[in-house]
């Protein structure tokens, strides 16, 4: 089957992430290997004929087999995310297509050098596929997650984000409040600046892979800012969506 055909897949959990942010786990009759970063398109059928489609990133890592999960963020009169959120349930159906794109990706096999992610709101999405796969893969390499959000409830994957980064020595969680952060908290409390880009780029020995999703500003602020600090055009990838404010 290919790719770009229609499947109908199977929804086996609903799992709430925070308060407008939900992933749905899909059993696929034609599951395929799929890449970290890969999205897949979701399409709804009115009675009357009527459809919307919208695509997602895929959350779970290319060794979960016969399933993805697509975290999805609940958008203000959103046609798609609002009928998911609204009723659907473990058991219903939903028509699918994917896996899709080739640019946004990353492999452990192949990339094993030193990475850096950086995550807008639910931008953490791709970034957390490559996360898994990493652990996964069991690959070593030196990586930082800097992860932009509006205060702490938005924090999407919390406490496995957490859980990594206490169990993994190689994996650096970096989180930056932009409107609240948590009682008693040291970190970062500000937008991606230039002074923030640099002293996250300070903690490798060489010249990360870059990977960054999410509203365009973020992205915009997060690729500009990183070009400027020497890191080479052909290492930075972006991935977008929009129009909306930054983190």
């Amino acid at each position: 089957m290919s790719r770009l055909e229609w499947q109908v897949a199977t929804v086996e959990a609903v799992l709430p992430e925070t308060p407008r942010v939900k992933t749905f786990v899909l059993r696929l009759p034609h599951w395929q290997p799929h890449r970290a970063g890969q999205h897949y398109t979701l399409r709804l059928t009115a009675p009357d004929g009527y459809q919307a489609q919208r695509s997602y990133s895929i959350a779970s890592p290319p060794e979960q087999t016969g399933q993805i999960a697509l975290t999805i963020e609940l958008i203000e009169e959103g046609e798609v995310s609002g009928y998911l959120f609204e009723g659907v349930q473990a058991g219903d159906q939903l028509e699918v297509r994917g896996p899709i794109g080739g640019y946004f990706v990353w492999e452990a096999t192949r990339q094993a050098g030193p990475l850096l992610l950086v995550a807008g709101g639910s931008g953490v999405v791709p970034l957390m596929a490559m996360l898994r796969h990493r652990q996964q893969a069991s690959v070593p390499n030196p990586t930082v997650l800097l992860y932009s959000v509006r205060t702490p409830e938005d924090v999407i994957y919390g406490q496995e984000l957490q859980a990594m980064a206490a169990t993994d020595s190689t994996f650096t969680l970096l989180l930056t409040f932009t409107r609240q952060a948590p009682t008693g908290w040291t970190g970062y409390q500000r937008r991606l600046d230039a002074a923030l880009l640099t002293e996250v780029l300070r903690r490798f020995p060489t010249s990360p892979q870059c990977f960054i999703c999410g509203p365009n500003g973020l992205v915009e602020a997060a690729a500009t800012g990183l070009a400027a600090q020497g890191v080479p055009p052909e290492n930075i990838r972006t991935e977008r969506f929009g129009p909306s404010s930054n983190p």
